[in-house]
């Protein structure tokens, strides 16, 4: 393309400088890619970037700019150690249609002088601000994607049309925008939107960028949810020198290592996997008939590109359609064009990395009723399929341990899984809270009403626990009439008892993940079953307060209605006694203490 810019913007392009701010595998702080971010813009007299953008507009020569920028970034990019191994996300003004010299191949020219390939360049388009016209973010997008070059929605969630391009222009990435994540772990509301972003995107073959992350319990709460990437000043601040830019983010790698789940996640999925030989997007059609007659008990073949991401999935059942169709044989065998045919065929397939747990597998598979598998990565290049039957494996091998660790009676999990749970929430370095419930006088009601009525109270109990707290705690029967409850929380102050100077009805005013709300939950089981325990007692007995029953030595004696005792210990994250040991002691020892308190309740927090 001929370069149309006037000398005065030529000279502003040589003062005009580029940053670079990485984006990393969320899983194991290994660089992904890097974002081109303008600067120096201040010099040449611009308060923002959007102020000079908005100049080169009215001058008609925004297209005439942003190829020449472009060309700037991409040699910069050349700079970066290991740059044939990363992806450029380069930000697109969705004005540049209007321009009256926009035409196509400017980028491929430019990318053929640097030997890159179109796989290392990502063209980002937000849909934060209003368009001038509507169908400017379309033919944006779908330009460079007809060019074969990867695509980005940026800012997804603040615009309006957001899930409409979703469906209609099927980026390849989009960047979740930083509103949703500012506190993340805090917000449920945010935590739930982001969830449902995250695994609708999963099940379209969409990669996730976490944008904007700027603390530790934000970046291990988008990797829980199912992000594939993180982006952030957490990560790095945008900068300058190219020699800055790492391989590997140590302080990322060490959070992600040091939070994650102690079981060994990782090989009970490489046991469940199918190492399937992957087809290239530029694999023949006459190749692909032959993978298929050589392998005719594969059905599903994951579809990557010339750096072995994966695109999607191929069904035997739609190359055999086509195959037997008119003239669908014939076109397929065309090898004259150089356009792939296989993107024509493949199927959106959810993918994640080895490094996520079997629950957000499985979840992704129940999500999506047409699922076949999910595709598993390793620093985000194919790695293996989980097929369903395999995933099918997983859930009733999961469903087994849980019914084998379950307590007959209550059917919740048992003393092995609560070992387990306790161990992984020691290890984690989070903040947990853990409670002991202990009925008190149940062996005195057990005596005067029978077995029978003493395993509907425990029944009781853990229906209250049910009904009364949520899917984050972690609920338990640890056998007879004692019950273990866990809970991971976000805050970072501890509290201390009694908390209704802080929080009233139950936490109304607490963040809903903090200690604080968690604590106020714990106290409403406690009114809950002395309430309701009242519905087994004769009228009588539950007039006068009190049953006559033997105690040990075998003397009459007056005990108290059923009610429970709660021993709470806090494992802040902070805390630096988190041993198992000590958790026990100090558990025994709150046990009286809870026993004989008004409240029926007592806590501490690990030093």
């Amino acid at each position: 393309m001929k370069n149309e810019l006037p000398n005065r913007w030529i000279e502003n392009l040589e003062i005009l400088d580029i940053a670079f701010q990485p984006i990393l595998n969320i899983h194991t702080g290994d660089i992904f890619g890097v974002e081109a971010l303008l600067r120096n813009y201040q010099d040449i007299g611009y308060k923002t970037i959007f102020d000079l953008f908005d100049d080169i507009y009215l001058e008609n020569i925004l297209y005439s700019f942003d190829i020449a920028l472009r060309e700037k970034a991409i040699k910069k990019f050349t700079k970066i150690n290991n740059y044939q191994n990363i992806k450029l996300f380069y930000n697109l003004d969705n004005r540049l249609f209007e321009m009256p010299n926009f035409g196509a191949g400017n980028t491929d020219q430019i990318i053929k002088n640097y030997d890159i390939l179109k796989e290392n360049i990502c063209f980002e388009i937000s849909e934060r601000h209003e368009l001038k016209g509507e169908s400017n973010i379309d033919k944006t997008l779908y330009h460079y994607k007809d060019e074969k070059f990867s695509i980005a929605i940026d800012d997804f969630g603040i615009g309006y049309s957001g899930y409409k391009l979703l469906y209609d222009v099927e980026p390849n990435v989009i960047k979740i925008d930083r509103f949703f994540l500012t506190n993340i772990e805090k917000d449920a509301k945010k935590k739930l939107m982001v969830r449902n972003i995250t695994h609708l995107a999963i099940q379209l073959g969409i990669k996730l960028i976490a944008e904007g992350v700027e603390t530790k319990d934000e970046l291990l709460t988008c990797r829980d949810i199912g992000c594939h990437l993180v982006q952030g000043y957490l990560v790095q601040h945008p900068t300058k020198d190219v020699s800055e830019i790492l391989n590997t983010y140590p302080h990322i790698t060490s959070i992600v290592k040091k939070n994650s789940r102690s079981n060994n996640v990782k090989d009970h999925i490489k046991s469940n996997l199918d190492e399937i030989d992957s087809l290239k997007i530029s694999t023949k059609m006459s190749d692909v008939f032959d993978y298929f007659k050589k392998h005719q008990r594969i059905s599903i073949v994951p579809v990557v590109n010339s750096s072995k991401e994966p695109m999607g999935v191929l069904h035997e059942e739609d190359v055999k359609e086509l195959l037997y169709s008119p003239y669908g044989r014939s076109l397929l065998l065309n090898n004259g064009s150089k356009k792939s045919k296989l993107k024509n065929i493949i199927n959106p397939c959810g993918s994640t990395d080895i490094n996520s747990d079997t629950s957000t597998i499985i979840e992704l598979f129940s999500n999506d009723p047409d699922s076949k598998g999910i595709i598993i990565t390793k620093n985000s290049k194919y790695y293996g399929f989980l097929s369903a039957r395999s995933i099918i494996n997983i859930m009733n091998e999961q469903n087994i341990l849980h019914a084998r660790e379950q307590s007959p009676l209550t059917k919740l999990p048992g003393n092995s899984l609560i070992e387990k749970y306790i161990d992984e929430a020691i290890y984690s370095k989070n903040t947990y809270i853990m409670c002991y419930f202990d009925l008190d006088n149940f062996k005195a009601f057990n005596d005067v009403y029978g077995f029978r009525n003493g395993d509907r109270v425990i029944q009781l109990f853990a229906d209250i626990l049910r009904k009364n707290l949520d899917s984050t705690f972690f609920k338990a029967h640890i056998g007879g009439d004692d019950f273990f409850v866990g809970v991971k929380c976000s805050n970072d102050t501890t509290y201390e008892y009694p908390i209704e100077s802080s929080c009233t009805s139950y936490g109304e005013n607490c963040s809903e993940d903090s200690s604080c709300a968690k604590i106020a939950h714990i106290e409403h089981i406690i009114h809950k079953f002395i309430n309701d325990v009242k519905e087994f007692y004769t009228p009588d007995d539950k007039l006068n307060g009190y049953i006559i029953s033997k105690d040990r030595e075998g003397n009459a004696k007056k005990y108290e209605l059923l009610s429970v005792s709660a021993s709470v210990v806090e494992v802040h994250k902070q805390s630096k006694q988190r041993d198992k040991n000590l958790l026990d002691n100090v558990f025994s020892a709150q046990k009286k203490v809870a026993k004989y308190s008004p409240k029926h309740f007592s806590i501490s927090t690990l030093l």
